[in-house]
């Protein structure tokens, strides 16, 4: 699409949490002037943009919160969560499994409906509200470099359209190259740095730093501190213009002192016996197990006590729970529960209680396919006053934040399949 200016009633006027009909209301004006104003056809009187700006600042209805942030790639929620505990306000939500599209309406009860596919709305980011935060937790893809090889043969420009066409980053490349948010957290497995021999995070750098033009930081946080699961999860934050923000140098609570299993796990008298492995399971499990052993591998489940600290648990998990299976002393071992594993992911935490209402099976997806809370948590309040000064010296800059990059996209040769 052509190179466009986003003006600053249009700005202000998402920020302030109004639609176009909205604003018209509020201001007087019929809905064409409104449009000229956000296309630069007109200028506003003063009094508009102190109207629109005092709704943006003090709050209202509308905006109960200091900054906005969307949730791409959401799953069950577990970005929001960390966000909204530092007084973030969720304007948009994408999703496209159903189950935990289920899950997240339950726990969220929102003012907007959950988008599905994200590429369409990469394809028309306009659908998108303004926010001032992007969180996304995308799925981990190899990106092919054929195209790129092709056009540098034959002398033509490329840039990360080409490099990442037809994966789910290229989509979330997409949304921040057109809003452009004062910052940014991307969430992935630990395993994203070495991917396809690390291929896949060079060119996410490359695309976030130099194509994007964002100050990028990025570290590998593990769970254990918060929750008794040692779940490695690599956090890339970026923020638009350069700040004090210091990933690397934030001290971690002593993971030594983090809680044990024995601190999330359901009395056992009122766990239901549905949960025990069953005979015939738990004698292939340690078939499996022994036959492993013989051939020097670590192969085969893992047991764990009160005092332990787990695996990570996997999207895998309801098959046979085999990475983390409950000891119980003189009885075959059992599975977490739904509840166990929403405490052990700190959904389900202190006087936050977490709705489950979809089969076990899908409730273990989405568990093991979801971010622990307080890690999330931990990095929103280390990002947190980065973020009200970022949005201040925006609002006293404005002219350096509201031009879009010229973006085109490509049409894809394959559908990317969302993992």
């Amino acid at each position: 699409m052509p190179q466009e200016a986003r003006t600053k009633f249009k700005v202000l006027r998402e920020r302030a949490g109004l639609t176009p009909e909205e604003a018209s209301d509020l201001l007087g004006v019929c809905l064409r002037t409104i449009k000229r104003y956000e296309k630069g056809d007109i200028q506003p009187k003063p009094l508009v943009f102190k109207t629109l700006q005092d709704m943006a600042d003090k709050g209202n209805s509308r905006r109960p919160s200091h900054f906005r942030f969307i949730d791409l790639f959401a799953g069950i929620g577990g970005l929001r969560l960390g966000f909204e505990s530092i007084g973030g306000h969720c304007v948009f939500t994408s999703e496209w499994d159903v189950h935990s599209q289920k899950t997240y309406t339950l726990n969220f009860r929102d003012n907007h409906e959950i988008g599905g596919d994200i590429r369409e709305f990469s394809e028309n980011p306009d659908k998108i509200p303004g926010h001032d935060v992007l969180l996304a937790g995308f799925p981990c893809q190899p990106f092919s470099i054929a195209g790129v090889s092709k056009k540098n043969a034959l002398g033509r420009p490329h840039g990360f359209l080409c490099d990442t066409q037809g994966t789910l980053f290229f989509d979330t490349a997409q949304i921040i190259a057109h809003h452009r948010p004062v910052a940014f957290v991307l969430e992935n497995v630990k395993n994203l740095e070495s991917h396809d021999g690390g291929r896949t995070f060079a060119t996410i750098m490359n695309v976030l730093t130099n194509e994007l033009g964002y100050h990028i930081q990025h570290r590998v946080i593990s769970s254990e501190p918060w929750v008794p699961q040692k779940r490695e999860r690599i956090f890339i934050v970026g923020f638009r213009e350069p700040t004090a923000f210091n990933f690397a140098g934030l001290k971690l609570p002593d993971a030594t002192r983090g809680p044990k299993l024995g601190s999330i796990l359901e009395p056992h008298d009122e766990v239901d016996p549905k949960y025990t492995l069953t005979p015939r399971l738990w004698e292939y499990l340690q078939g499996y197990k022994a036959k492993h052993q013989l051939k020097g591998n670590g192969f085969g489940y893992s047991l764990f006590g009160p005092d332990d600290v787990t695996r990570t648990l996997s999207a895998r998990y309801y098959k046979d729970g085999s990475e983390v299976l409950v000891d119980q002393p003189g009885k075959r071992p059992r599975r977490l529960t739904p509840l166990e594993c929403a405490r052990l992911m700190g959904f389900d935490r202190g006087e936050r209680r977490f709705r489950i209402e979809v089969s076990d099976t899908q409730a273990y997806r989405q568990f093991g396919n979801a971010v622990v809370v307080p890690v999330v948590e931990f990095v929103a309040r280390a990002m947190q006053q980065h973020i009200d000064d970022a949005m201040r010296a925006a609002e006293l800059a404005p002219e350096k934040n509201w031009k879009v990059r010229e973006v085109t996209r490509p049409a894809p040769k394959v559908a990317a399949a969302h993992g």
